[in-house]
């Protein structure tokens, strides 16, 4: 007599349905095998080393070595070119370190992506599983809100509000924080909207289970990580929105270094001095493709749809 063939495990209820192992199986080499397991993980781990690295070096590098200062500089070593003595990156038209600043510039970038992100993420969060789980005029008039939200320019929205509001750090992430709440909003509701109708979820009010214990213990486990990933590209945007309003004088106000001013101001000398433009393009690029990459090889890790 055969033997019982066991039964398939079944997944676990929510949204993740992580990715099918790689197994052996006919005509898959074992090289291939080990091939395709090292390609997910460089997927993951070179944009996450990169973005660490860059993280260190924008704030833990003050804090262990002496750097120049990224708003006062020496008149007599304007426009000195990459690795200058004293100056690795060369200095501005005025004298100041260029890496100083992409530094300091970075913790700017930094601080703002994650504040704003923050906000999107508890506060349209937020009003995105209310709205899926609780339905009716609840999911209506929020909807409604976020809709008006998401129908502006987020650059032309984000512009308005800091204008309004005066040039700072502060009031930068307000103004993006608009931009922000409507996309988290918005994810949140369709993934709470999947997760509602769901068997365990239905067995939990069947139980007499309340609904914020019902969202806590269940909805918010089973969305956390397409919020996760999603949060990084966020992250992202905003660092590019960020240096669009300091690039067009709305922004971190000056002297307050910052990687869209140090563009704007390279403008001046672009002829002559090119490397001050494209140097924070440069990073600023490459800070953005890795957490746009980091974003995708952790949907894909962890099965998020």
């Amino acid at each position: 007599m055969a033997a019982p063939r066991p039964e398939a495990a079944l997944p676990g209820p929510g949204l993740l349905a992580p990715g099918p192992p790689l197994l052996p199986s006919a005509g898959v080499s074992p090289r291939r095998l080990a091939s395709q397991r090292l390609g997910r993980a460089l997927r993951l781990w070179v944009p996450a080393g990169i973005v660490v690295l860059i993280l260190a070096t924008c704030f833990l590098l003050p804090l262990v070595t002496r750097m120049p200062s990224p708003t006062n500089g020496n008149i007599l070593d304007a426009g000195d070119p990459p690795f200058s003595p004293g100056h690795w990156l060369g200095t501005d038209p005025v004298g100041v370190d260029v890496f100083s600043q992409l530094v300091y510039g970075g913790q700017v970038a930094f601080e703002v992506g994650l504040a704003v992100t923050a906000i999107g993420v508890v506060v349209g969060g937020l009003l995105g599983i209310t709205a899926g789980y609780f339905g009716g005029w609840v999911d209506a008039l929020l909807s409604r809100v976020v809709d008006i939200l998401i129908a502006f320019p987020a650059l032309v929205l984000a512009l308005a509000i800091a204008e309004g509001l005066g040039p700072s750090e502060v009031h930068v992430i307000w103004a993006l924080s608009v931009f922000s709440i409507p996309a988290f909003g918005r994810l949140s509701r369709g993934a709470t909207l999947v997760v509602r109708d769901l068997e365990f979820m239905v067995a939990a009010r069947l139980a007499g289970t309340r609904g914020w214990r019902v969202i806590a213990r269940h909805v918010l486990p089973n969305i956390l990580p397409g919020l996760v990933t999603f949060s990084l590209l966020g992250i992202g945007i905003v660092i590019i929105l960020e240096g669009a309003l300091d690039y067009l004088g709305y922004g971190i106000p000056p002297p307050t270094a910052s990687w869209g001013a140090m563009i704007a101001n390279g403008q001046t000398v672009l002829t002559a001095q090119p490397e001050y433009v494209l140097i924070p393009s440069v990073v600023l690029v490459v800070v953005v493709a890795a957490l746009n990459m980091l974003g995708d090889a952790l949907r894909e890790r962890w099965g998020v749809r």
